[in-house]
């Protein structure tokens, strides 16, 4: 049992005695610094201690391993790498596919284990291949509507699937909390882990700036007008229309709901596509899934000042956009970001809608429904499609229905997956908000999820 001191784990581990496993509990230290976390201590050491308590009271034995140079090299590092290029990873995909159900894992089959159990809301399940009668292995979304865990998941093989197990997947959060305060496990009332898988909540430009080097440039307000004169864009949006079935039409923006909504498909009908025949070639299909880059040139004038007439430089009004701010390195914002540009005097909010690290720009517009804040496709390289259902692998020149998310707290999104020799394209029924390089899509069939892709641009 992986058990990481939270009540999630705990009470995995407590089913799984209770149910007559022979259980013993492993804690990982993956991260030892300590001045990168919010709280300036080693909030591992009060992890560890709480759940060599929890197996104490269990009666399991106890033991610590220490993957912190493995988590660094293998996590930590690509995370580094992927924010220094303005892509948006996710190191606690990473960390399971990576660390625990693999250095983790290893650790525990030489300790004689035959399977590893983690506190995951969600659920596995074994079918026998109709081709050769093996085994496949069915990873499930959790019961709990507002805690499944599925896209955390979303990278592991079958081989790794087959030495897993998710005690807690069957339960909502509320009775895990229950059966902990019954059983009287040492965990039972404390809170749920924020921030990094196993660094903790972190200020990100801070935990960033370890080692990517801190630039000025300047933030750039991209307004309306913009749109109406860039050729991708509305290209992509007569393409759209041209690919809708008679008599339909789609809001071209998202338009705003909060995303803390229920996360599992709970019997959602898929529905039917809004596009006909998608007789779009590889080219096109890219070009359909590229973001509008932004190239606005401001040009200076001068001017005279106060009584004394002091001579001033100022930027001329541009139509398409204005320099509203400045930040310390374009490679610090994500897509679709709020906080921290500290940009005022506007009615709406203020998002992040484009990064360059070539120029050290950053690119914002005004509003939840602004045009650079939505996207109808994206692009899964060849080698980054991952397939959990090996047996449910698309081929070339195949087209299918499936639900999608692109982030982890988003409810399941209808769309259509396009398999071509030069990548998975995934094409939404409705615009997406803040698609973001580097972040994984991860495609469902019903309550099944089926795989995953790292979104390219």
């Amino acid at each position: 049992m992986g058990l990481s001191g939270g009540v999630d784990s705990s009470v995995a581990a407590y089913l799984l005695k209770q149910e007559g496993y022979d259980v013993f509990a492993m804690f990982m230290q993956n991260w030892h610094d300590a001045d990168s976390t919010l709280h300036g201590d080693c909030e591992w050491e009060e992890d560890r201690f709480v759940a060599e308590m929890v197996a104490r009271k269990i009666g399991i034995p106890f033991y610590f391993v220490d993957l912190s140079g493995q988590y660094r090299q293998r996590v930590v590092d690509y995370m580094f790498d992927e924010y220094s290029k303005g892509r948006t990873p996710n190191p606690d995909v990473l960390c399971n596919r990576e660390i625990k159900f693999d250095a983790f894992l290893q650790i525990a089959l030489k300790y004689g284990a035959d399977y590893v159990a983690t506190g995951h809301y969600c659920r596995k399940e074994v079918l026998r291949s109709a081709q050769d009668d093996t085994e496949v292995f069915r990873i499930l979304e959790g019961t709990d509507p507002n805690k499944d865990q599925t896209y955390f998941l979303c990278q592991l093989s079958q081989e790794q699937l087959s030495k897993a197990m998710f005690p807690i997947g069957h339960l909502t959060k509320p009775e895990v909390r229950r059966i902990a305060k019954e059983a009287d496990l040492p965990s039972a009332e404390k809170k749920d882990s924020q921030g990094i898988c196993f660094v903790g909540k972190v200020d990100l430009p801070t935990f960033l700036k370890q080692k990517l080097e801190s630039v000025e440039g300047d933030i750039v307000e991209v307004f309306d007008a913009y749109y109406a004169e860039d050729c991708l864009y509305k290209w992509q949006q007569d393409t759209i229309t041209g690919l809708l079935k008679p008599g339909l039409s789609l809001d071209r923006t998202v338009q705003y709901a909060p995303e803390e909504k229920i996360l599992t498909s709970d019997g959602q009908p898929l529905g039917d596509s809004p596009y006909g025949d998608i007789a779009l070639s590889d080219e096109e299909l890219d070009r359909l899934s590229v973001p509008v880059s932004y190239n606005i040139e401001f040009e200076t004038e001068t001017y005279r000042s106060g009584k004394k007439h002091i001579r001033k430089t100022r930027y001329k009004d541009n139509p398409y956009g204005k320099i509203v701010g400045r930040h310390e390195g374009a490679q610090f914002y994500t897509i679709g970001q709020r906080k921290g540009l500290g940009i005022g005097g506007h009615e709406n909010p203020v998002f992040v809608i484009a990064t360059d690290t070539a120029s050290n720009r950053v690119y914002v517009g005004e509003g939840h429904n602004h045009k650079g804040l939505s996207r109808f496709c994206l692009k899964v390289m060849p080698g980054e499609v991952h397939w959990i259902r090996q047996d449910l692998k698309m081929q070339p020149g195949e087209n299918r229905r499936y639900r999608v998310r692109i982030r982890y707290r988003q409810p399941l999104q209808s769309a259509t997956l396009i398999m071509r020799n030069s990548g998975l394209y995934i094409l939404f029924d409705h615009p997406q908000r803040g698609i973001s390089a580097g972040q994984f899509a991860v495609w469902y069939h019903g309550e099944e999820m089926l795989g995953s892709g790292v979104i390219a641009k």
